[in-house]
This record gives structure tokens, sequence and C-alpha cells, in this order.
């Protein structure tokens, strides 16, 4: 790689954690603290911070068909997004992977994807759903405090009516997937050791 190639991917992925810094202090503070009567939606922020994990993550290269193969999103069972992530992801690329949407039933399959989200179907599906992605490397994303002790990757929860994540980073690296310092250290917590089954 050459030296002006290695400048331009710095400045990029500076302008990056920039946007992202700036992401997570807006989504952070609730619209009553910015004098507002109406903010953006629990799913707006959740899916600008989807857009903002996969610039943080590192997939293998193996998890791509082509160099510039598409980033794949799915959603499983019911979109509770209701076209907030295609409306946000529209047109976007992460480095030379276009974004995707994909929204699948349970019964799917889902190693095609890159990024899943599990929104709050019951414990027994998603435990299913964690267990038949295991070692692949696709980052699961779900809800709850309980997600990342459940051997889910980044996991959505509420401190204080704020959106914030947690990190399952021993079921990243079964995966293969690589978790940038600088999104864990915005983790609200981090789980380093093996959880679950």
């Amino acid at each position: 790689m050459t030296t002006a190639r290695r400048a331009r991917r710095r400045n990029r992925l500076k302008r990056a954690i920039f946007l992202f810094f700036v992401a997570v202090f807006l989504f952070s503070v609730s619209p009553a603290a910015l004098g507002q009567t109406k903010g953006p939606s629990e799913y707006d922020v959740k899916a600008a911070f989807l857009f903002r994990f996969a610039q943080f993550v590192e997939w293998p290269e193996s998890a791509f068909r082509e160099v510039n193969s598409p980033l794949i999103y799915c959603t499983v069972g019911g979109d509770p997004f209701q076209g907030v992530l295609d409306a946000t992801f529209r047109g976007k690329a992460v480095g030379a992977h276009a974004l995707e949407v994909r929204h699948l039933k349970e019964t799917d399959d889902v190693r095609g994807c890159h990024v899943v989200f599990l929104g709050k179907p019951d414990k027994k599906t998603i435990s299913e759903e964690l267990a038949n992605l295991r070692g692949a490397p696709v980052l699961t994303v779900g809800e709850g405090e309980q997600f990342v002790n459940g051997n889910g990757m980044i996991g959505f929860c509420l401190e204080d009516n704020r959106i914030r994540f947690e990190v399952n980073l021993e079921s990243a690296e079964k995966a293969k997937l690589r978790i940038s310092a600088k999104l864990l250290a915005l983790a609200r917590r981090v789980v380093v050791g093996p959880r679950g089954g």
C-alpha cells in the first residue's frame, strides 16, 4: 500500500471516528436535554448505531465472496425499524462494500448476512438463532441487557433513558470478528470471558 493510500485511509478512519462520536453524543442525549419535544425515535438511534458499528468491525476476507461484495444487514422476524434501517443505509457503503438490508423470517438462513439484528422475540428463538450462527463471521446485535450474556455480540440497553450498548468480545473473537478498541471504549460493558452455552 502506498503512502498516499495509507494517508487517505487514515483520514477516512479519523472522519468516521469523529462522525461516530458526534452520533453517540447526539443520540445519547435525551430530546428534553436538547430542548426538543420530539427527538429521534428509538429505532432511528439504533439504525445510526448499526451503521457505525460496521465501521469499527473487521470481518475475515472469507466472509465476502468478492472484495466489493455488499455488506448485508439482516433483521430476523418482524421489522421493528419499520423502514428506518432501509432509509438510513440507502446509498451508503462501508469501505468497498455497499450496504444491503434484508428482512428475514426466523426460519430463513441468516448465514449469508454480515450483521444480524435480533429484535425482541422470545428468548428461545434468540438462543436458537445465536446457536445457528455460532462460529460464523456474523455480527449479532440484539436488545436487552441479557443479550450479550447469552453469547450475542452487541446488545442495546437503556441507561437513564439513553440508548447504550454492551459487547461480548469473546463471542466476536470466536466468530473471527475484530472489534476496534475505539468501539469497545464506548461500550457500557465489555464481556471478555465465556458466558452462556
